[in-house]
């Protein structure tokens, strides 16, 4: 049977309210009574209740998380980092998944801001000015979205991209096809930025499709289309639409790595068990996840209300693996 607080006063000959503001408001109490009681509810085993301790604290020791779909592998890393960072410094994780539908990232924050210290936002699709309301009214980290006046951290595109489709040109393909993701993904608008950049400074032809979930179906259905743009590579949004489009390339018999190159973008597991293995572009989802949780942290630890909110910033990389080849001409 649990050990109350009153069976820790009673043992201490004082009143209920006297070991409880021993045992949370320490100050309050002279030091001698303080140390007694500590030793003898430390000797009974007694573990405060969180929510004794959030009424004391007004502190709930929970980060809530709001992602686009937990079932991406991307975010299913990140959140694991997210649990895995928070737990090691004495928080827990409230959950919410979006599948992926804007209107419904508001809500979710709104609900989880009540119920948490703060919130971190992964990849959230709304627009800017709405993102901007929820953290001024909250402690809020954006994670892969930058919001100016907010926290956030972001992952760099830019490298990643330029060295894919560096690596293309080296192979001797000059038509490349971005399959483009979601119409509100910030992240899509970077990569599509990054690799319009890239495609210009390699005399690479760009050919852009989409938009598309980041699905291996839409994958799949992406496939159909690109053979017909003439394109010898393909650059996906991510490994989810990557996949799909080497399987519909697969049941067509086109050998991807030797007719056509396709990298995805994440380094998903899946990349690691695909045929062929799927060159990607590695993205740094489970560090995204540890530092946004540290970031989040700070801020509620910190006293400065007018400091300039910190934007930290990851760098991706290019994996080769064998969905890549030389052209075939």
């Amino acid at each position: 049977m649990a050990v109350r607080l009153a069976d820790v006063a009673a043992a201490c000959k004082l009143s209920t309210s006297t070991v409880s503001r021993a045992l949370s408001d320490p100050e309050k109490v002279n030091a001698l009574t303080r140390s007694r009681v500590e030793r003898i509810a430390r000797e009974m085993g007694y573990v405060p209740s969180r929510v004794a301790r959030s009424l004391v604290s007004g502190r709930t020791d929970s980060i809530g998380l709001v992602v686009p779909d937990i079932a991406n592998p991307f975010f299913s890393a990140m959140t694991k980092a997210v649990q895995a960072r928070a737990r090691d410094k004495g928080y827990s994780v409230i959950l919410a998944d979006t599948d992926e539908r804007a209107v419904d990232e508001l809500d979710r924050a709104r609900t989880l801001d009540k119920q948490a210290d703060g919130l971190i936002l992964a990849s959230p699709r709304t627009d800017a000015a709405q993102l901007r309301e929820i953290a001024e009214n909250s402690q809020t980290v954006f994670a892969n979205r930058e919001v100016d006046g907010a926290a956030s951290v972001v992952i760099d595109e830019s490298e990643g991209m330029n060295e894919a489709v560096q690596y293309l040109v080296s192979l001797g393909h000059r038509s490349i096809c971005y399959l483009s993701g979601p119409s509100r993904s910030w992240s899509n608008l970077q990569r599509r930025e990054a690799i319009n950049a890239a495609c210009v400074a390699n005399e690479a032809e760009l050919i852009e499709l989409g938009p598309f979930e980041p699905q291996i179906q839409a994958g799949m259905r992406a496939a159909d289309v690109v053979q017909f743009k003439g394109a010898t590579a393909v650059i996906a949004y991510d490994d989810m639409i990557a996949l799909g489009v080497m399987a519909r390339l697969a049941e067509r018999g086109v050998q991807v790595g030797r007719e056509i190159s396709v990298i995805g973008i994440d380094d998903s597991p899946l990349s690691e068990v695909a045929y062929p293995l799927l060159t990607t572009i590695h993205l740094p989802g489970a560090e995204l996840g540890a530092t946004a949780v540290d970031l989040l942290l700070e801020q509620l630890d910190s006293a400065a209300t007018d400091s300039e909110p910190p934007r930290l910033c990851l760098e991706t990389r290019l994996v080769i693996r064998g969905s890549t080849g030389l052209r075939v001409s």
